[in-house]
């Protein structure tokens, strides 16, 4: 039935994976093997509907084929998906950072090999395709509305799902740290009713580093928008935060920044949804 599944929902045939180049047949594998590591007890039941309604690897069949380098950032934003998944749907051992009045929520845990990861967890009035196509559609307008980053810049698009991205985030109140930048492959999905924006720190030519900014590094990150169990036309919104800020700042310091900073990004992002012209 799994294999079945997979061929199914990926519209990955024999002919197909056949056709593929190596890197190609690498990332159906690695995703495939990510998969069936999901069909074991444990994940969360969201997980389990994602996982039943469709695979996370898009059909290749029609389109042109990536080159070595396009396919090199699509297989890192899979990467960034699956272990993002993986922390996710482990819901031990997070401890409490911030609990705001509305209900609000930070965690955190520390992974081995990754080091502390953050968890925003909200409710928000929207519905998840239209917080999808803000944060993804309007990407590069994040700068208007989120005063913690300066500007987005879409350096390179990889058929429909990947994309290559330039952050600059503004300094934090007094200085305390200063202004950083990312270079960022970001792997954004739809599955059923869940969305999915991925991303982890990669490398590209035409971003070297900036004068004025430090480069630091994130990843694995994750949006989550998945309709609200007691009401669907709200969103359950979870952001999972990894972040490598560089420099010399203490523990203490960088937990409160990244911390707040996802509170104040879901209180932005609130303001931003309701001053713009949505569907009904």
């Amino acid at each position: 039935m799994l294999p079945a599944t997979f061929k199914l929902c990926a519209g990955i045939s024999y002919r197909h994976l056949r056709n593929m180049t190596g890197l190609q047949k690498t990332a159906v594998v690695a995703i495939n093997h990510e998969l069936k590591r999901f069909a074991a007890p444990g994940p969360s039941n969201w997980i389990s509907q994602v996982r039943r309604k469709s695979s996370l690897l898009s059909s290749r069949s029609e389109e042109k084929p990536y080159s070595e380098v396009e396919m090199s950032y699509v297989k890192q934003g899979e990467e960034a998906l699956q272990k993002s998944i993986s922390i996710l749907s482990d819901q031990d051992n997070w401890k409490t950072e911030i609990v705001a009045a509305n209900g609000d929520k930070v965690l955190s845990k520390v992974l081995p090999d990754i080091g502390k990861v953050f968890k925003l967890e909200v409710v928000l009035d929207q519905y998840p395709d239209h917080l999808y196509g803000e944060l993804v559609d309007n990407m590069e307008q994040m700068g208007e509305w989120n005063p913690n980053v300066k500007q987005v810049k879409i350096l390179q698009r990889i058929g429909q799902d990947t994309m290559v991205t330039h952050e600059m985030a503004a300094e934090t109140a007094g200085n305390i740290v200063g202004p950083r930048d990312f270079v960022s492959v970001r792997c954004a999905k739809r599955r059923g009713s869940t969305c999915f924006l991925a991303g982890m720190s990669t490398r590209h030519p035409g971003m070297p580093e900036q004068k004025g900014f430090v480069r630091a590094e994130n990843g694995p990150t994750c949006i989550v928008l998945r309709p609200n169990a007691e009401d669907p036309t709200k969103t359950k919104f979870t952001w999972l935060l990894s972040i490598d800020l560089k420099g010399w700042l203490p523990k203490t310091i960088i937990n409160q920044v990244l911390s707040q900073t996802q509170m104040d990004f879901a209180q932005h992002l609130r303001g931003r949804m309701e001053t713009i012209a949505l569907p009904c």
